[in-house]
């Protein structure tokens, strides 16, 4: 399988080993100095926007790429010492009813009409940052990797204003200096713009970009032309100390108190790398895990949510494929505390990036479980026009057993190491994407023989044709400690290959159909087929938003260990059986426009030993804009198998609701059941930002195991953090 990596990646490197320029290069804004003040209400009327260039003649990306945009947006920016302006002019052809879910931070894109702002201070098409808003003043902010992927969990100080007319809305923005990061004397950066116009379905931006890539693609960025190099960027400390206070009680243990203060430290080295670090850190206000129903062979994967290990966490997270993943930080301090951990990550220049991590956790003596530190390294450069070759070193390492605990050796291995390194592809226009990566772990001799895996694929995708290839193999022995790696001594060969139709008549209700193929094999060491599953969907776009698609799957599993089909605590099947059905699936969302959305899915057809699985699910929500937006989560399973089986049937059941009294003032509460797992959550977080980045949190969470299962947790916790900058 390591030749066909080599084969796939050569046939990859021969398209794409010379440069190309940017593709919209044309597009260039140039940003001038003003000596004016710039108020951020919302009124465009000072001075400063008066002699600014103006961006409009936006091209229009959704439902088609074929032309002008027809809703008007006009953009003006500035600067001055300390800050960005921009101000944003959007009208609205037809005046009427704005469409937003909430005032919430970090808005769903697809559910809102706004706006977005995408940097890309290195003008490496890349990495970048994006500031936003709604039409109802909810900020978006995050930083950006892969060439176009924006992560929301970034959260830095910036401030914004909406005002709101039946003919327009107009947001102004000032972006502080010291809140992104870029090089000192470099006079252009990629730049672009987008909007989504519910009321029309449309989505513009002011380059033209293909209908089938988002608007957050910095391949597709035009140019931001600075009259002078931006201000020199100067060291900057920000101390971010919490204190806290809490309950915690339950029907088998007393009720006790906690007191704790810790913080974080965020020091810019320069104007690109940034170095953090925290003492005591403490994850209470993070949102909790939604459930899901699990009939899986194989762990599930959970995402990170906890501040600390977010910023460039696409350095540290996004090494290998979902499924293959060296370093996972959710490795790191759930359920053993942190001490203390430093992480330094950035650009080093306009080719190359860091990151360093160090974390400290402490021991538990009730389990034997010895003080651990974690390490990683990571080291990114960029090749040709966009792609990028990384390193990755990953090394856990346990410390200070207990006397006379050699056994627990056994259970905590000393050590566990990674290497790892892989190569990026995309081309100028980003029709072309790939990845190839090679993995080598280190043990203790007698966990078993060290362990490689490798796996590539290229990517093709255009307005009509979308198909990729893909392979993969982990060995036996292979071991990721920190990391993500559900699945051992398999061979993996997967590819899809989908048509996008568009019909004649361009004003009528569908806006595209067409087929997709998909289909996954796995081998085991030997090449012997152990399991595959092969789909056949059709999917529909429709202009107002909305789609359906359904499809066929036919899969095929042969166990590899002993299994529960119902993951209820029934008896399990065993290794070695073999398991072979066919089923039908479907699912609809509407439209986002309405004030009730909803999505409704299902499958019904073949399962493990000749059984039968129905599923229904559905997705329910209604918003009382911008204020309240209340949303609910069903699933029910029905399964029917041979003794000593027979029928099982369970629900999972998520109600969320999440009252936004402002853009600073939010209250946040989810309900969740779960039959399968028998257990019923309520978390509930009120949240007020009394300043740019500085919160006060009171987080009530309460767990209730149902019978047979018996017990009760809770916590009530106040935390308050500061965010001070000098």
């Amino acid at each position: 399988m390591i030749k066909s990596s080599i084969l796939i990646f050569a046939i990859g490197l021969g398209i794409f080993t010379a440069t190309a320029q940017k593709k919209n290069e044309a597009f260039q804004y140039h940003i001038r100095k003003t000596a004016h003040p710039v108020v951020i209400d919302g009124i465009v009327d000072e001075m400063a926007w008066q002699q600014t260039d103006v961006a409009d003649d936006f091209f229009m990306v959704l439902p088609m790429d074929t032309g002008k945009a027809e809703e008007r947006s006009e953009i003006r920016m500035t600067y001055d010492t300390k800050n960005i302006y921009l101000a944003a002019t959007f009208y609205n052809s037809v005046p009427g009813k704005y469409y937003v879910e909430s005032l919430r931070r970090d808005f769903s894109f697809g559910k809102n009409d706004n706006f977005l702002l995408f940097m890309d201070p290195f003008n490496n098409q890349t990495t970048g940052f994006s500031f936003g808003s709604n039409a109802a003043g909810a900020q978006w902010d995050g930083t950006m990797f892969e060439g176009g992927r924006v992560d929301l969990n970034w959260d830095n100080k910036w401030i914004s204003k909406v005002k709101r007319d039946p003919d327009k809305w107009v947001v102004e923005m000032a972006i502080p200096f010291k809140s992104i990061r870029y090089k000192a004397g470099v006079m252009e950066w990629g730049i672009n713009f987008s909007r989504l116009d519910l009321k029309s379905s449309e989505k513009s931006s002011w380059t033209p970009i293909p209908r089938q890539f988002p608007t957050a693609s910095l391949a597709y960025t035009g140019v931001l032309v600075w009259d002078a190099p931006p201000p020199a960027p100067r060291t900057n400390i920000s101390v971010i100390p919490y204190v806290l206070g809490g309950v915690t009680g339950g029907s088998e243990k007393e009720t006790d108190t906690q007191k704790k203060v810790g913080g974080d430290v965020k020091v810019s080295l320069s104007s690109s790398l940034n170095l953090d670090l925290t003492v005591n850190p403490d994850f209470s206000q993070v949102e909790v895990d939604r459930q899901v129903t699990n009939l899986d062979r194989f762990e599930l994967f959970f995402p990170e949510r906890r501040q600390f290990f977010l910023e460039n966490g696409d350095l540290f997270g996004n090494f290998g494929y979902p499924t293959i993943r060296p370093f996972f930080s959710r490795r790191i301090g759930l359920g053993v505390p942190i001490r203390a951990g430093a992480r330094l990550s950035g650009n080093l220049n306009e080719k190359w990036r860091v990151g360093l991590m160090d974390m400290q956790t402490e021991s538990i003596e009730d389990i034997g479980l010895p003080n651990q530190n974690f390490a990683v390294l990571s080291l990114q450069r960029k090749m040709f026009s966009r792609s990028s070759i990384g390193l990755m070193f990953v090394n856990k390492e346990s410390l200070r057993y207990p006397q006379e605990a050699d056994s627990l050796r056994t259970v905590f291995p000393k050590f566990n190491r990674n290497v790892g390194i892989e190569y990026n592809l995309a081309s100028f226009n980003n029709l072309w994407t790939g990845k190839a990566f090679f993995l080598k772990s280190f043990s203790p001799s007698r966990i078993g023989d060290n362990g490689v895996t490798q796996a590539a694929h290229l990517e093709y995708k255009s307005r009509r044709w979308n198909w990729r290839v893909q392979e993969q193999s982990v060995g036996e022995s292979y071991r990721a400690e920190v990391g993500f790696v559900p699945r051992n001594a398999y061979v993996n060969v997967n590819s899809f290959l989908g048509h996008t139709f568009f019909p004649k008549q361009e004003d009528g209700k569908l806006l595209s159909h067409g087929p997709k193929v998909t289909t996954t094999y796995f081998f085991n060491e030997k090449l012997e087929r152990t399991d595959n599953l092969s789909t056949l969907e059709y999917l529909f776009s429709f202009r107002n938003r909305s789609s359906f698609e359904v499809g066929l799957t036919d899969e095929y599993v042969e166990l590899l260990a002993p299994f529960d089909p119902t993951q209820s605590g029934k008896d399990s099947l065993a290794t070695g059986t073999k398991h072979h059905w066919n089923a039908v699936r479907f699912e609809y969302a509407s439209k986002p426009q309405s004030m009730f959305t909803y999505t409704v899915g299902g499958r019904y057809g073949g399962y493990y030993s000749d059984g039968e699985r129905l599923n229904i699910s559905s997705e329910l929500g209604y918003r009382f804009q911008p204020y309240v937006s209340i949303s609910g989560n069903l699933s029910y399973n029905h399964i029917r198998l041979p003794a000593p089986w027979n029928t099982t049937e369970f629900w999972l059941i998520g109600s969320e609701v999440d009252i936004t009294f402002t853009n600073k003032l939010f209250f946040a509460n989810l309900f969740q059941y779960n039959e399968q797992s028998k257990n019923f959550n309520l978390n509930s977080r009120f949240q007020w930002r009394y300043k740019p980045a500085s919160d006060l949190f009171l987080v009530y969470t309460n767990t209730q195991l149902l019978d047979p299962n018996t017990g009760k947790d809770w916590s009530l916790t106040l935390k308050f953090t500061h965010w001070f900058n000098w």
